[in-house]
């Protein structure tokens, strides 16, 4: 009796063993046939809706090289960049690609793919600020990298006195909220915003001074017409807690789609599809290192 019980056990073992391993290489071999993605579709000229209610932009373009080169079919959603990487991990859709720079802190809740556009963040004034002519240094990149950080905390030095009791307009949940924070706090009064066309409105109304964001999306703010009085007269900002570059956002969970992306984008690099997007839609070459 003992050693039937033992055979009994011994085979539930097995056969949970068995099971086991065929859930483990079940998951090891998902394949991807559908892809659902989450842009924002209100941040020109990453990604934005036009009049007719359809989406454009350089990321609208470049998710359907990746797709292709993936070859792998592609489902396009609008969300909020606020709750876009909850809504990642709750299931709603598989990636996001809507400007999201891939940064230590987004990197403890969700996994990012290579880089597919790297720029900085800089500011935005009206000609008829003060800070039009005073802003030093304006184009000049600034690494926040631990090497580098030094020469950008002295740039932020100088940046204070002009910035002090000003009113600033940054997107929630964005990398230029996440600096103004750590690098300018209590030197201005912050206003945020859901989306950056909603900040563009107040700076151009004056409700405030200034805004950040980054260099492509503004200098494409400064190019739409009836916008000719808005400048970019000051430095930009790079790496850091800005991260490595704008990513597509993944769950840790989907390991094979993580690689999948990566070398959809080392293709798009390499064929030159990301420099003429990027010249395209930035007018200029943001192509990541």
């Amino acid at each position: 009796m003992i050693k039937s019980k033992l055979t009994l056990l011994a085979c539930s073992l097995c056969m949970a063993g068995t099971l086991a391993a065929s859930f483990t290489a079940s998951a090891e071999e998902k394949k991807w046939t559908t892809v659902r993605i989450a842009t924002e579709g209100a941040y020109h000229p990453y990604n934005f809706t036009k009049p007719d209610g359809t989406l454009d932009g350089m990321e609208i373009e470049l998710y359907k090289v990746l797709c292709n080169n993936m070859q792998v079919k592609c489902e396009i959603m609008v969300q909020p960049f606020a709750s876009a990487i909850p809504a990642l991990n709750a299931g709603k859709y598989d990636a996001i690609i809507a400007g999201m720079s891939a940064t230590a802190k987004r990197r403890e809740v969700i996994d990012f793919s290579q880089p597919y556009t790297q720029a900085g963040q800089t500011f935005a004034v009206l000609k008829s600020s003060s800070l039009a002519k005073d802003f030093p240094d304006a184009g000049v990149r600034f690494s926040i990298e631990p090497a580098d950080e030094a020469k950008a905390l002295a740039e932020v030095e100088k940046l204070k006195p002009l910035l002090e009791g000003k009113t600033i307009g940054v997107q929630s949940a964005s990398i230029a909220s996440a600096f103004l924070d750590k690098y300018l706090k209590g030197v201005m009064k912050v206003r945020e915003y859901k989306t950056t066309q909603e900040h563009d409105l107040d700076l151009k109304a004056g409700r405030v001074d200034l805004v950040i964001a980054s260099a492509p999306y503004l200098k494409s703010t400064t190019d739409k017409p009836g916008n000719e009085n808005i400048v970019m007269p000051g430095p930009q900002f790079i790496g850091g807690i800005l991260g490595s570059g704008s990513s597509v956002g993944l769950r840790k969970s989907d390991p094979e789609l993580k690689a999948m992306f990566d070398k959809a984008i080392d293709q798009a690099k390499q064929d030159g599809t990301i420099r003429k997007l990027s010249e395209k839609w930035f007018g200029m070459d943001t192509t990541p290192l």
